[in-house]
């Protein structure tokens, strides 16, 4: 018989519950009834309170030893529906451009994809803070840009029911939707759980009509820990080589779209992106590299974001003679994580500049569960715990564990060589 204490424990009791519903439901429904109790378990699970003083390089706790299931398949579901309303903007004429102070553009798919991700978090993680990249001052101000913006999270909807339930369903109000974004606002930080929302990663590219991405990851006392990336117009086949052509001549149709994620000790994984459920996930792992100057190498399209001559001169130093490819966003993480390139350098080209971490977080996590590894330029470890920004760190260099202490010594010559 079970104790009383037992009897006083939730995780305990939704054990029961699963092993009843094995015995009792119809094998057609058993597996969805068996995915969503196991999800619950994973939620009431008894999780470590946080340490006093937490680093994100070197942390207290056994992360691998926790699975995070209901916190990816969250994600994996927020981002997917994210990218329904993402791609009906980039299908359509005007893309709603916007400028900020800071001189980069914004457009409507910003806006509605972090609004419909952070009331995605919200309801199932309401404690959890965020760290996202718009906020909503320019919808307040601007009613015909918050009306279009709002039309367009209205229509944004999983097909399958269950899926969309289960990340909230639609938002309920106009100012629901601008709560949504404001909801992005957290400092960041060293302690507890923190997400950061990338809602279109690589902006400039989603307007030329190139890569872009939606990005969202999950820090546990400022380390990455959940990752996943929405790219639409990726090809969907892990083995499509990278070319010249994959950052520039982009498009959403049929066999592109692909949704990476990965938890930090349990692997990395892509799938198909659909508009409804999710698809079956496939493993992946970054490619084995015998011969580092058959290596493929991808880089930023924006020279302001990262130095193309010192990329050209690392590449020299290891001898690589095919050119770089270059695309926007976080899908040169996923792109180096299945094996359809190999390392990825975003070397600064300001002294002044400091990365952002909804630029990284999910990358990272995906890169090292496939068998990768991230510093910046220097070999050190980015920091995500100090705030929004990594701004103990200059530059990101990923790359295979085999290769990587090669590939970092041929960055600290390129750049120590110009100080």
């Amino acid at each position: 018989m079970p104790s009383s204490s037992q009897l006083r424990n939730p995780f305990f009791l939704v054990s029961l519950l699963i092993l009843a519903i094995s015995l009792l439901t119809p094998s057609t429904t058993l597996s969805r009834a068996l995915t969503r109790l196991n999800q619950l378990r994973t939620h009431l699970a008894p999780r470590p309170s946080n340490p006093t003083t937490p680093s994100s390089i070197t942390h207290t706790h056994n992360l691998s030893t926790m699975s995070y299931t209901r916190e990816l398949h969250t994600a994996l579901l927020a981002v997917q529906r994210a990218t329904l309303l993402t791609k009906s903007v980039y299908t359509s004429h005007t893309k709603g451009t916007l400028s900020k102070s800071d001189s980069s553009p914004v457009t409507i798919g910003d806006f509605g994809a972090q609004a419909l991700i952070i009331a995605s978090l919200r309801h199932a993680f309401p404690n959890d803070a965020i760290v996202g990249e718009e906020d909503a001052d320019d919808l307040r101000s601007d009613a015909a840009l918050r009306d279009l913006v709002w039309d367009l999270v209205q229509k944004a909807r999983l097909e399958d029911s269950e899926a969309e339930a289960e990340i909230g369903g639609p938002i309920k109000s106009v100012e629901g939707m601008l709560d949504a974004i404001d909801g992005g606002r957290s400092p960041g930080g060293r302690q507890g759980r923190i997400w950061a929302l990338d809602p279109i990663d690589g902006t400039k590219g989603f307007l030329r009509g190139g890569q872009y991405a939606v990005c969202l990851g999950l820090m546990v006392d400022g380390v990455p820990t959940v990752g996943v990336i929405g790219c639409p117009n990726l090809p969907v086949d892990d083995a499509a080589p990278l070319d010249a052509s994959t950052g520039v001549d982009a498009d959403d149709k049929e066999g592109k779209g692909v949704l990476f994620g990965a938890v930090k000790g349990h692997g990395a994984t892509s799938r198909p992106l659909s508009k409804g459920a999710l698809q079956k996930e496939t493993k992946i792992v970054m490619k084995e590299i015998q011969d580092i100057s058959q290596a493929t190498f991808c880089e930023s399209v924006e020279a302001g974001h990262s130095s193309h001559g010192d990329n050209a001169a690392i590449a020299q130093k290891l001898g690589i003679t095919k050119p770089s490819v270059r695309m926007d966003s976080q899908a040169k993480y996923g792109s180096i994580a299945r094996g359809a390139g190999d390392l990825y350098l975003r070397l600064p080209v300001s002294k002044t500049y400091e990365e952002k971490i909804w630029d990284h977080a999910a990358g990272v996590v995906i890169v090292q569960e496939a068998g990768g590894e991230v510093s910046d330029a220097w070999g050190k470890p980015l920091d995500f715990g100090i705030g929004r920004t990594l701004k103990e760190n200059k530059g990101v260099v990923a790359a295979p564990k085999e290769v990587f202490p090669t590939v970092i010594e041929a960055v600290k010559e390129v750049l120590g060589a110009k100080q």
